[in-house]
Parts: structure tokens; C-alpha cells; sequence
């Protein structure tokens, strides 16, 4: 049986826009044959972040209320790139490309191994968010949510790639 075309958000975080490393990082995205179907840099508030962090994300239940400010507090120091990527089981492709949420713990060859290395315990220590450079969604509800939170629909394009004979 062929896998399911799925659409799931990433967003590039304050610090890989301001590290200047976000094609970089879009070119692994490329490399695998997804496909951008959305992109906008946008300087969130810090109420359009409660809301995915929160209601759609579930962060403060997870993470604890004040994890959950110094994330906001984080996200807000700078403009974000979002993007929607189309393909094959894109939400766990996305998410096994970007590796785990704690940069030290995350596996060489993942996204935030090779370009991040805080831990928890330090980001915990000093009262700071943990720049771990990229938001992909945890799982398929997560992301028809998130995308519908980022993007209306016009905003989102169906296109047939070159990639898409060799990936579909």
C-alpha cells in the first residue's frame, strides 16, 4: 500500500533566522522530496503563540507555566519563518529529520544535532528557552490544527513538482 500524502508545519525559530541558517536547514527538507505548498516570515504576538503552544500544543500541561513563558518570551525576540511541507507521511518524516526537542540529546545527522547542542538541565539552570531552531508538528491532528492556526487556506498551494513522479 502506498503512504499517505500529509501536510505538516515547521516553523523556523528565532535563532536559525538569526544564525542566517534557514536554507540550510530547508535543504534537507528539499533533499527528501518535500514539498513547500506555504511559506511567510511573520513576527508573531505572543497571543498567536499561546495559542499553539498551548491550545493546540498543550505545552503548560507538559512542560509547566513557567517553561511555557520563557518559551513565549523566546519566540517573540525575533521574526519566524512558517512553512507548510507536503509529502509521503510528512509529519513523522519531518519529525525524524529535526530529532528530538532537547538540542543535546538529539542524534547526529537530525537537524537540532548538527546545529544545536543546549540541554534542558543549562536552558533550566539560567531561566532561558532552549533555542532548538525549529517547530515541526508531533503528529498528524497536531498539524491540520497548527497549519489552520498559520495559514488560511489561500495561502496554501497545490502544485504537481518535478520531485513528485519519483516521491508519490
Amino acid at each position: 500500500m502506498a503512504g499517505i500524502v500529509e501536510r505538516t508545519l515547521i516553523i523556523f525559530k528565532p535563532d536559525a533566522v538569526q544564525r542566517g541558517i534557514v536554507g540550510e536547514i530547508l535543504t534537507r527538507f528539499e533533499r527528501v522530496g518535500l514539498k513547500i505548498v506555504a511559506t511567510k516570515m511573520i513576527a508573531p504576538t505572543k497571543e498567536h503563540y499561546y495559542r499553539h503552544y498551548e491550545e493546540i500544543g498543550q505545552m503548560i500541561t507538559r512542560r509547566g507555566k513557567e517553561k511555557f513563558d520563557i518559551t513565549l518570551d523566546m519566540m517573540v525576540q525575533g521574526p519566524v519563518i512558517a512553512m507548510v511541507l507536503e509529502g509521503v507521511e510528512a509529519v513523522q518524516l519531518v519529525r525524524k529529520l529535526v530529532g528530538t526537542t532537547e538540542p543535546k540529546s538529539a542524534a547526529p545527522g537530525t537537524i537540532r544535532g548538527d546545529y544545536s547542542h543546549m540541554s534542558f538541565v543549562y536552558a533550566d539552570a539560567e531561566h532561558k528557552g532552549v533555542p532548538n531552531l525549529i517547530h515541526a508538528s508531533g503528529n498528524d491532528k497536531e498539524a491540520i490544527e497548527e497549519i489552520g492556526h498559520w495559514f488560511s487556506d489561500d495561502e496554501i498551494f497545490e502544485y504537481k513538482s518535478l520531485n513528485d513522479k519519483f516521491t508519490l
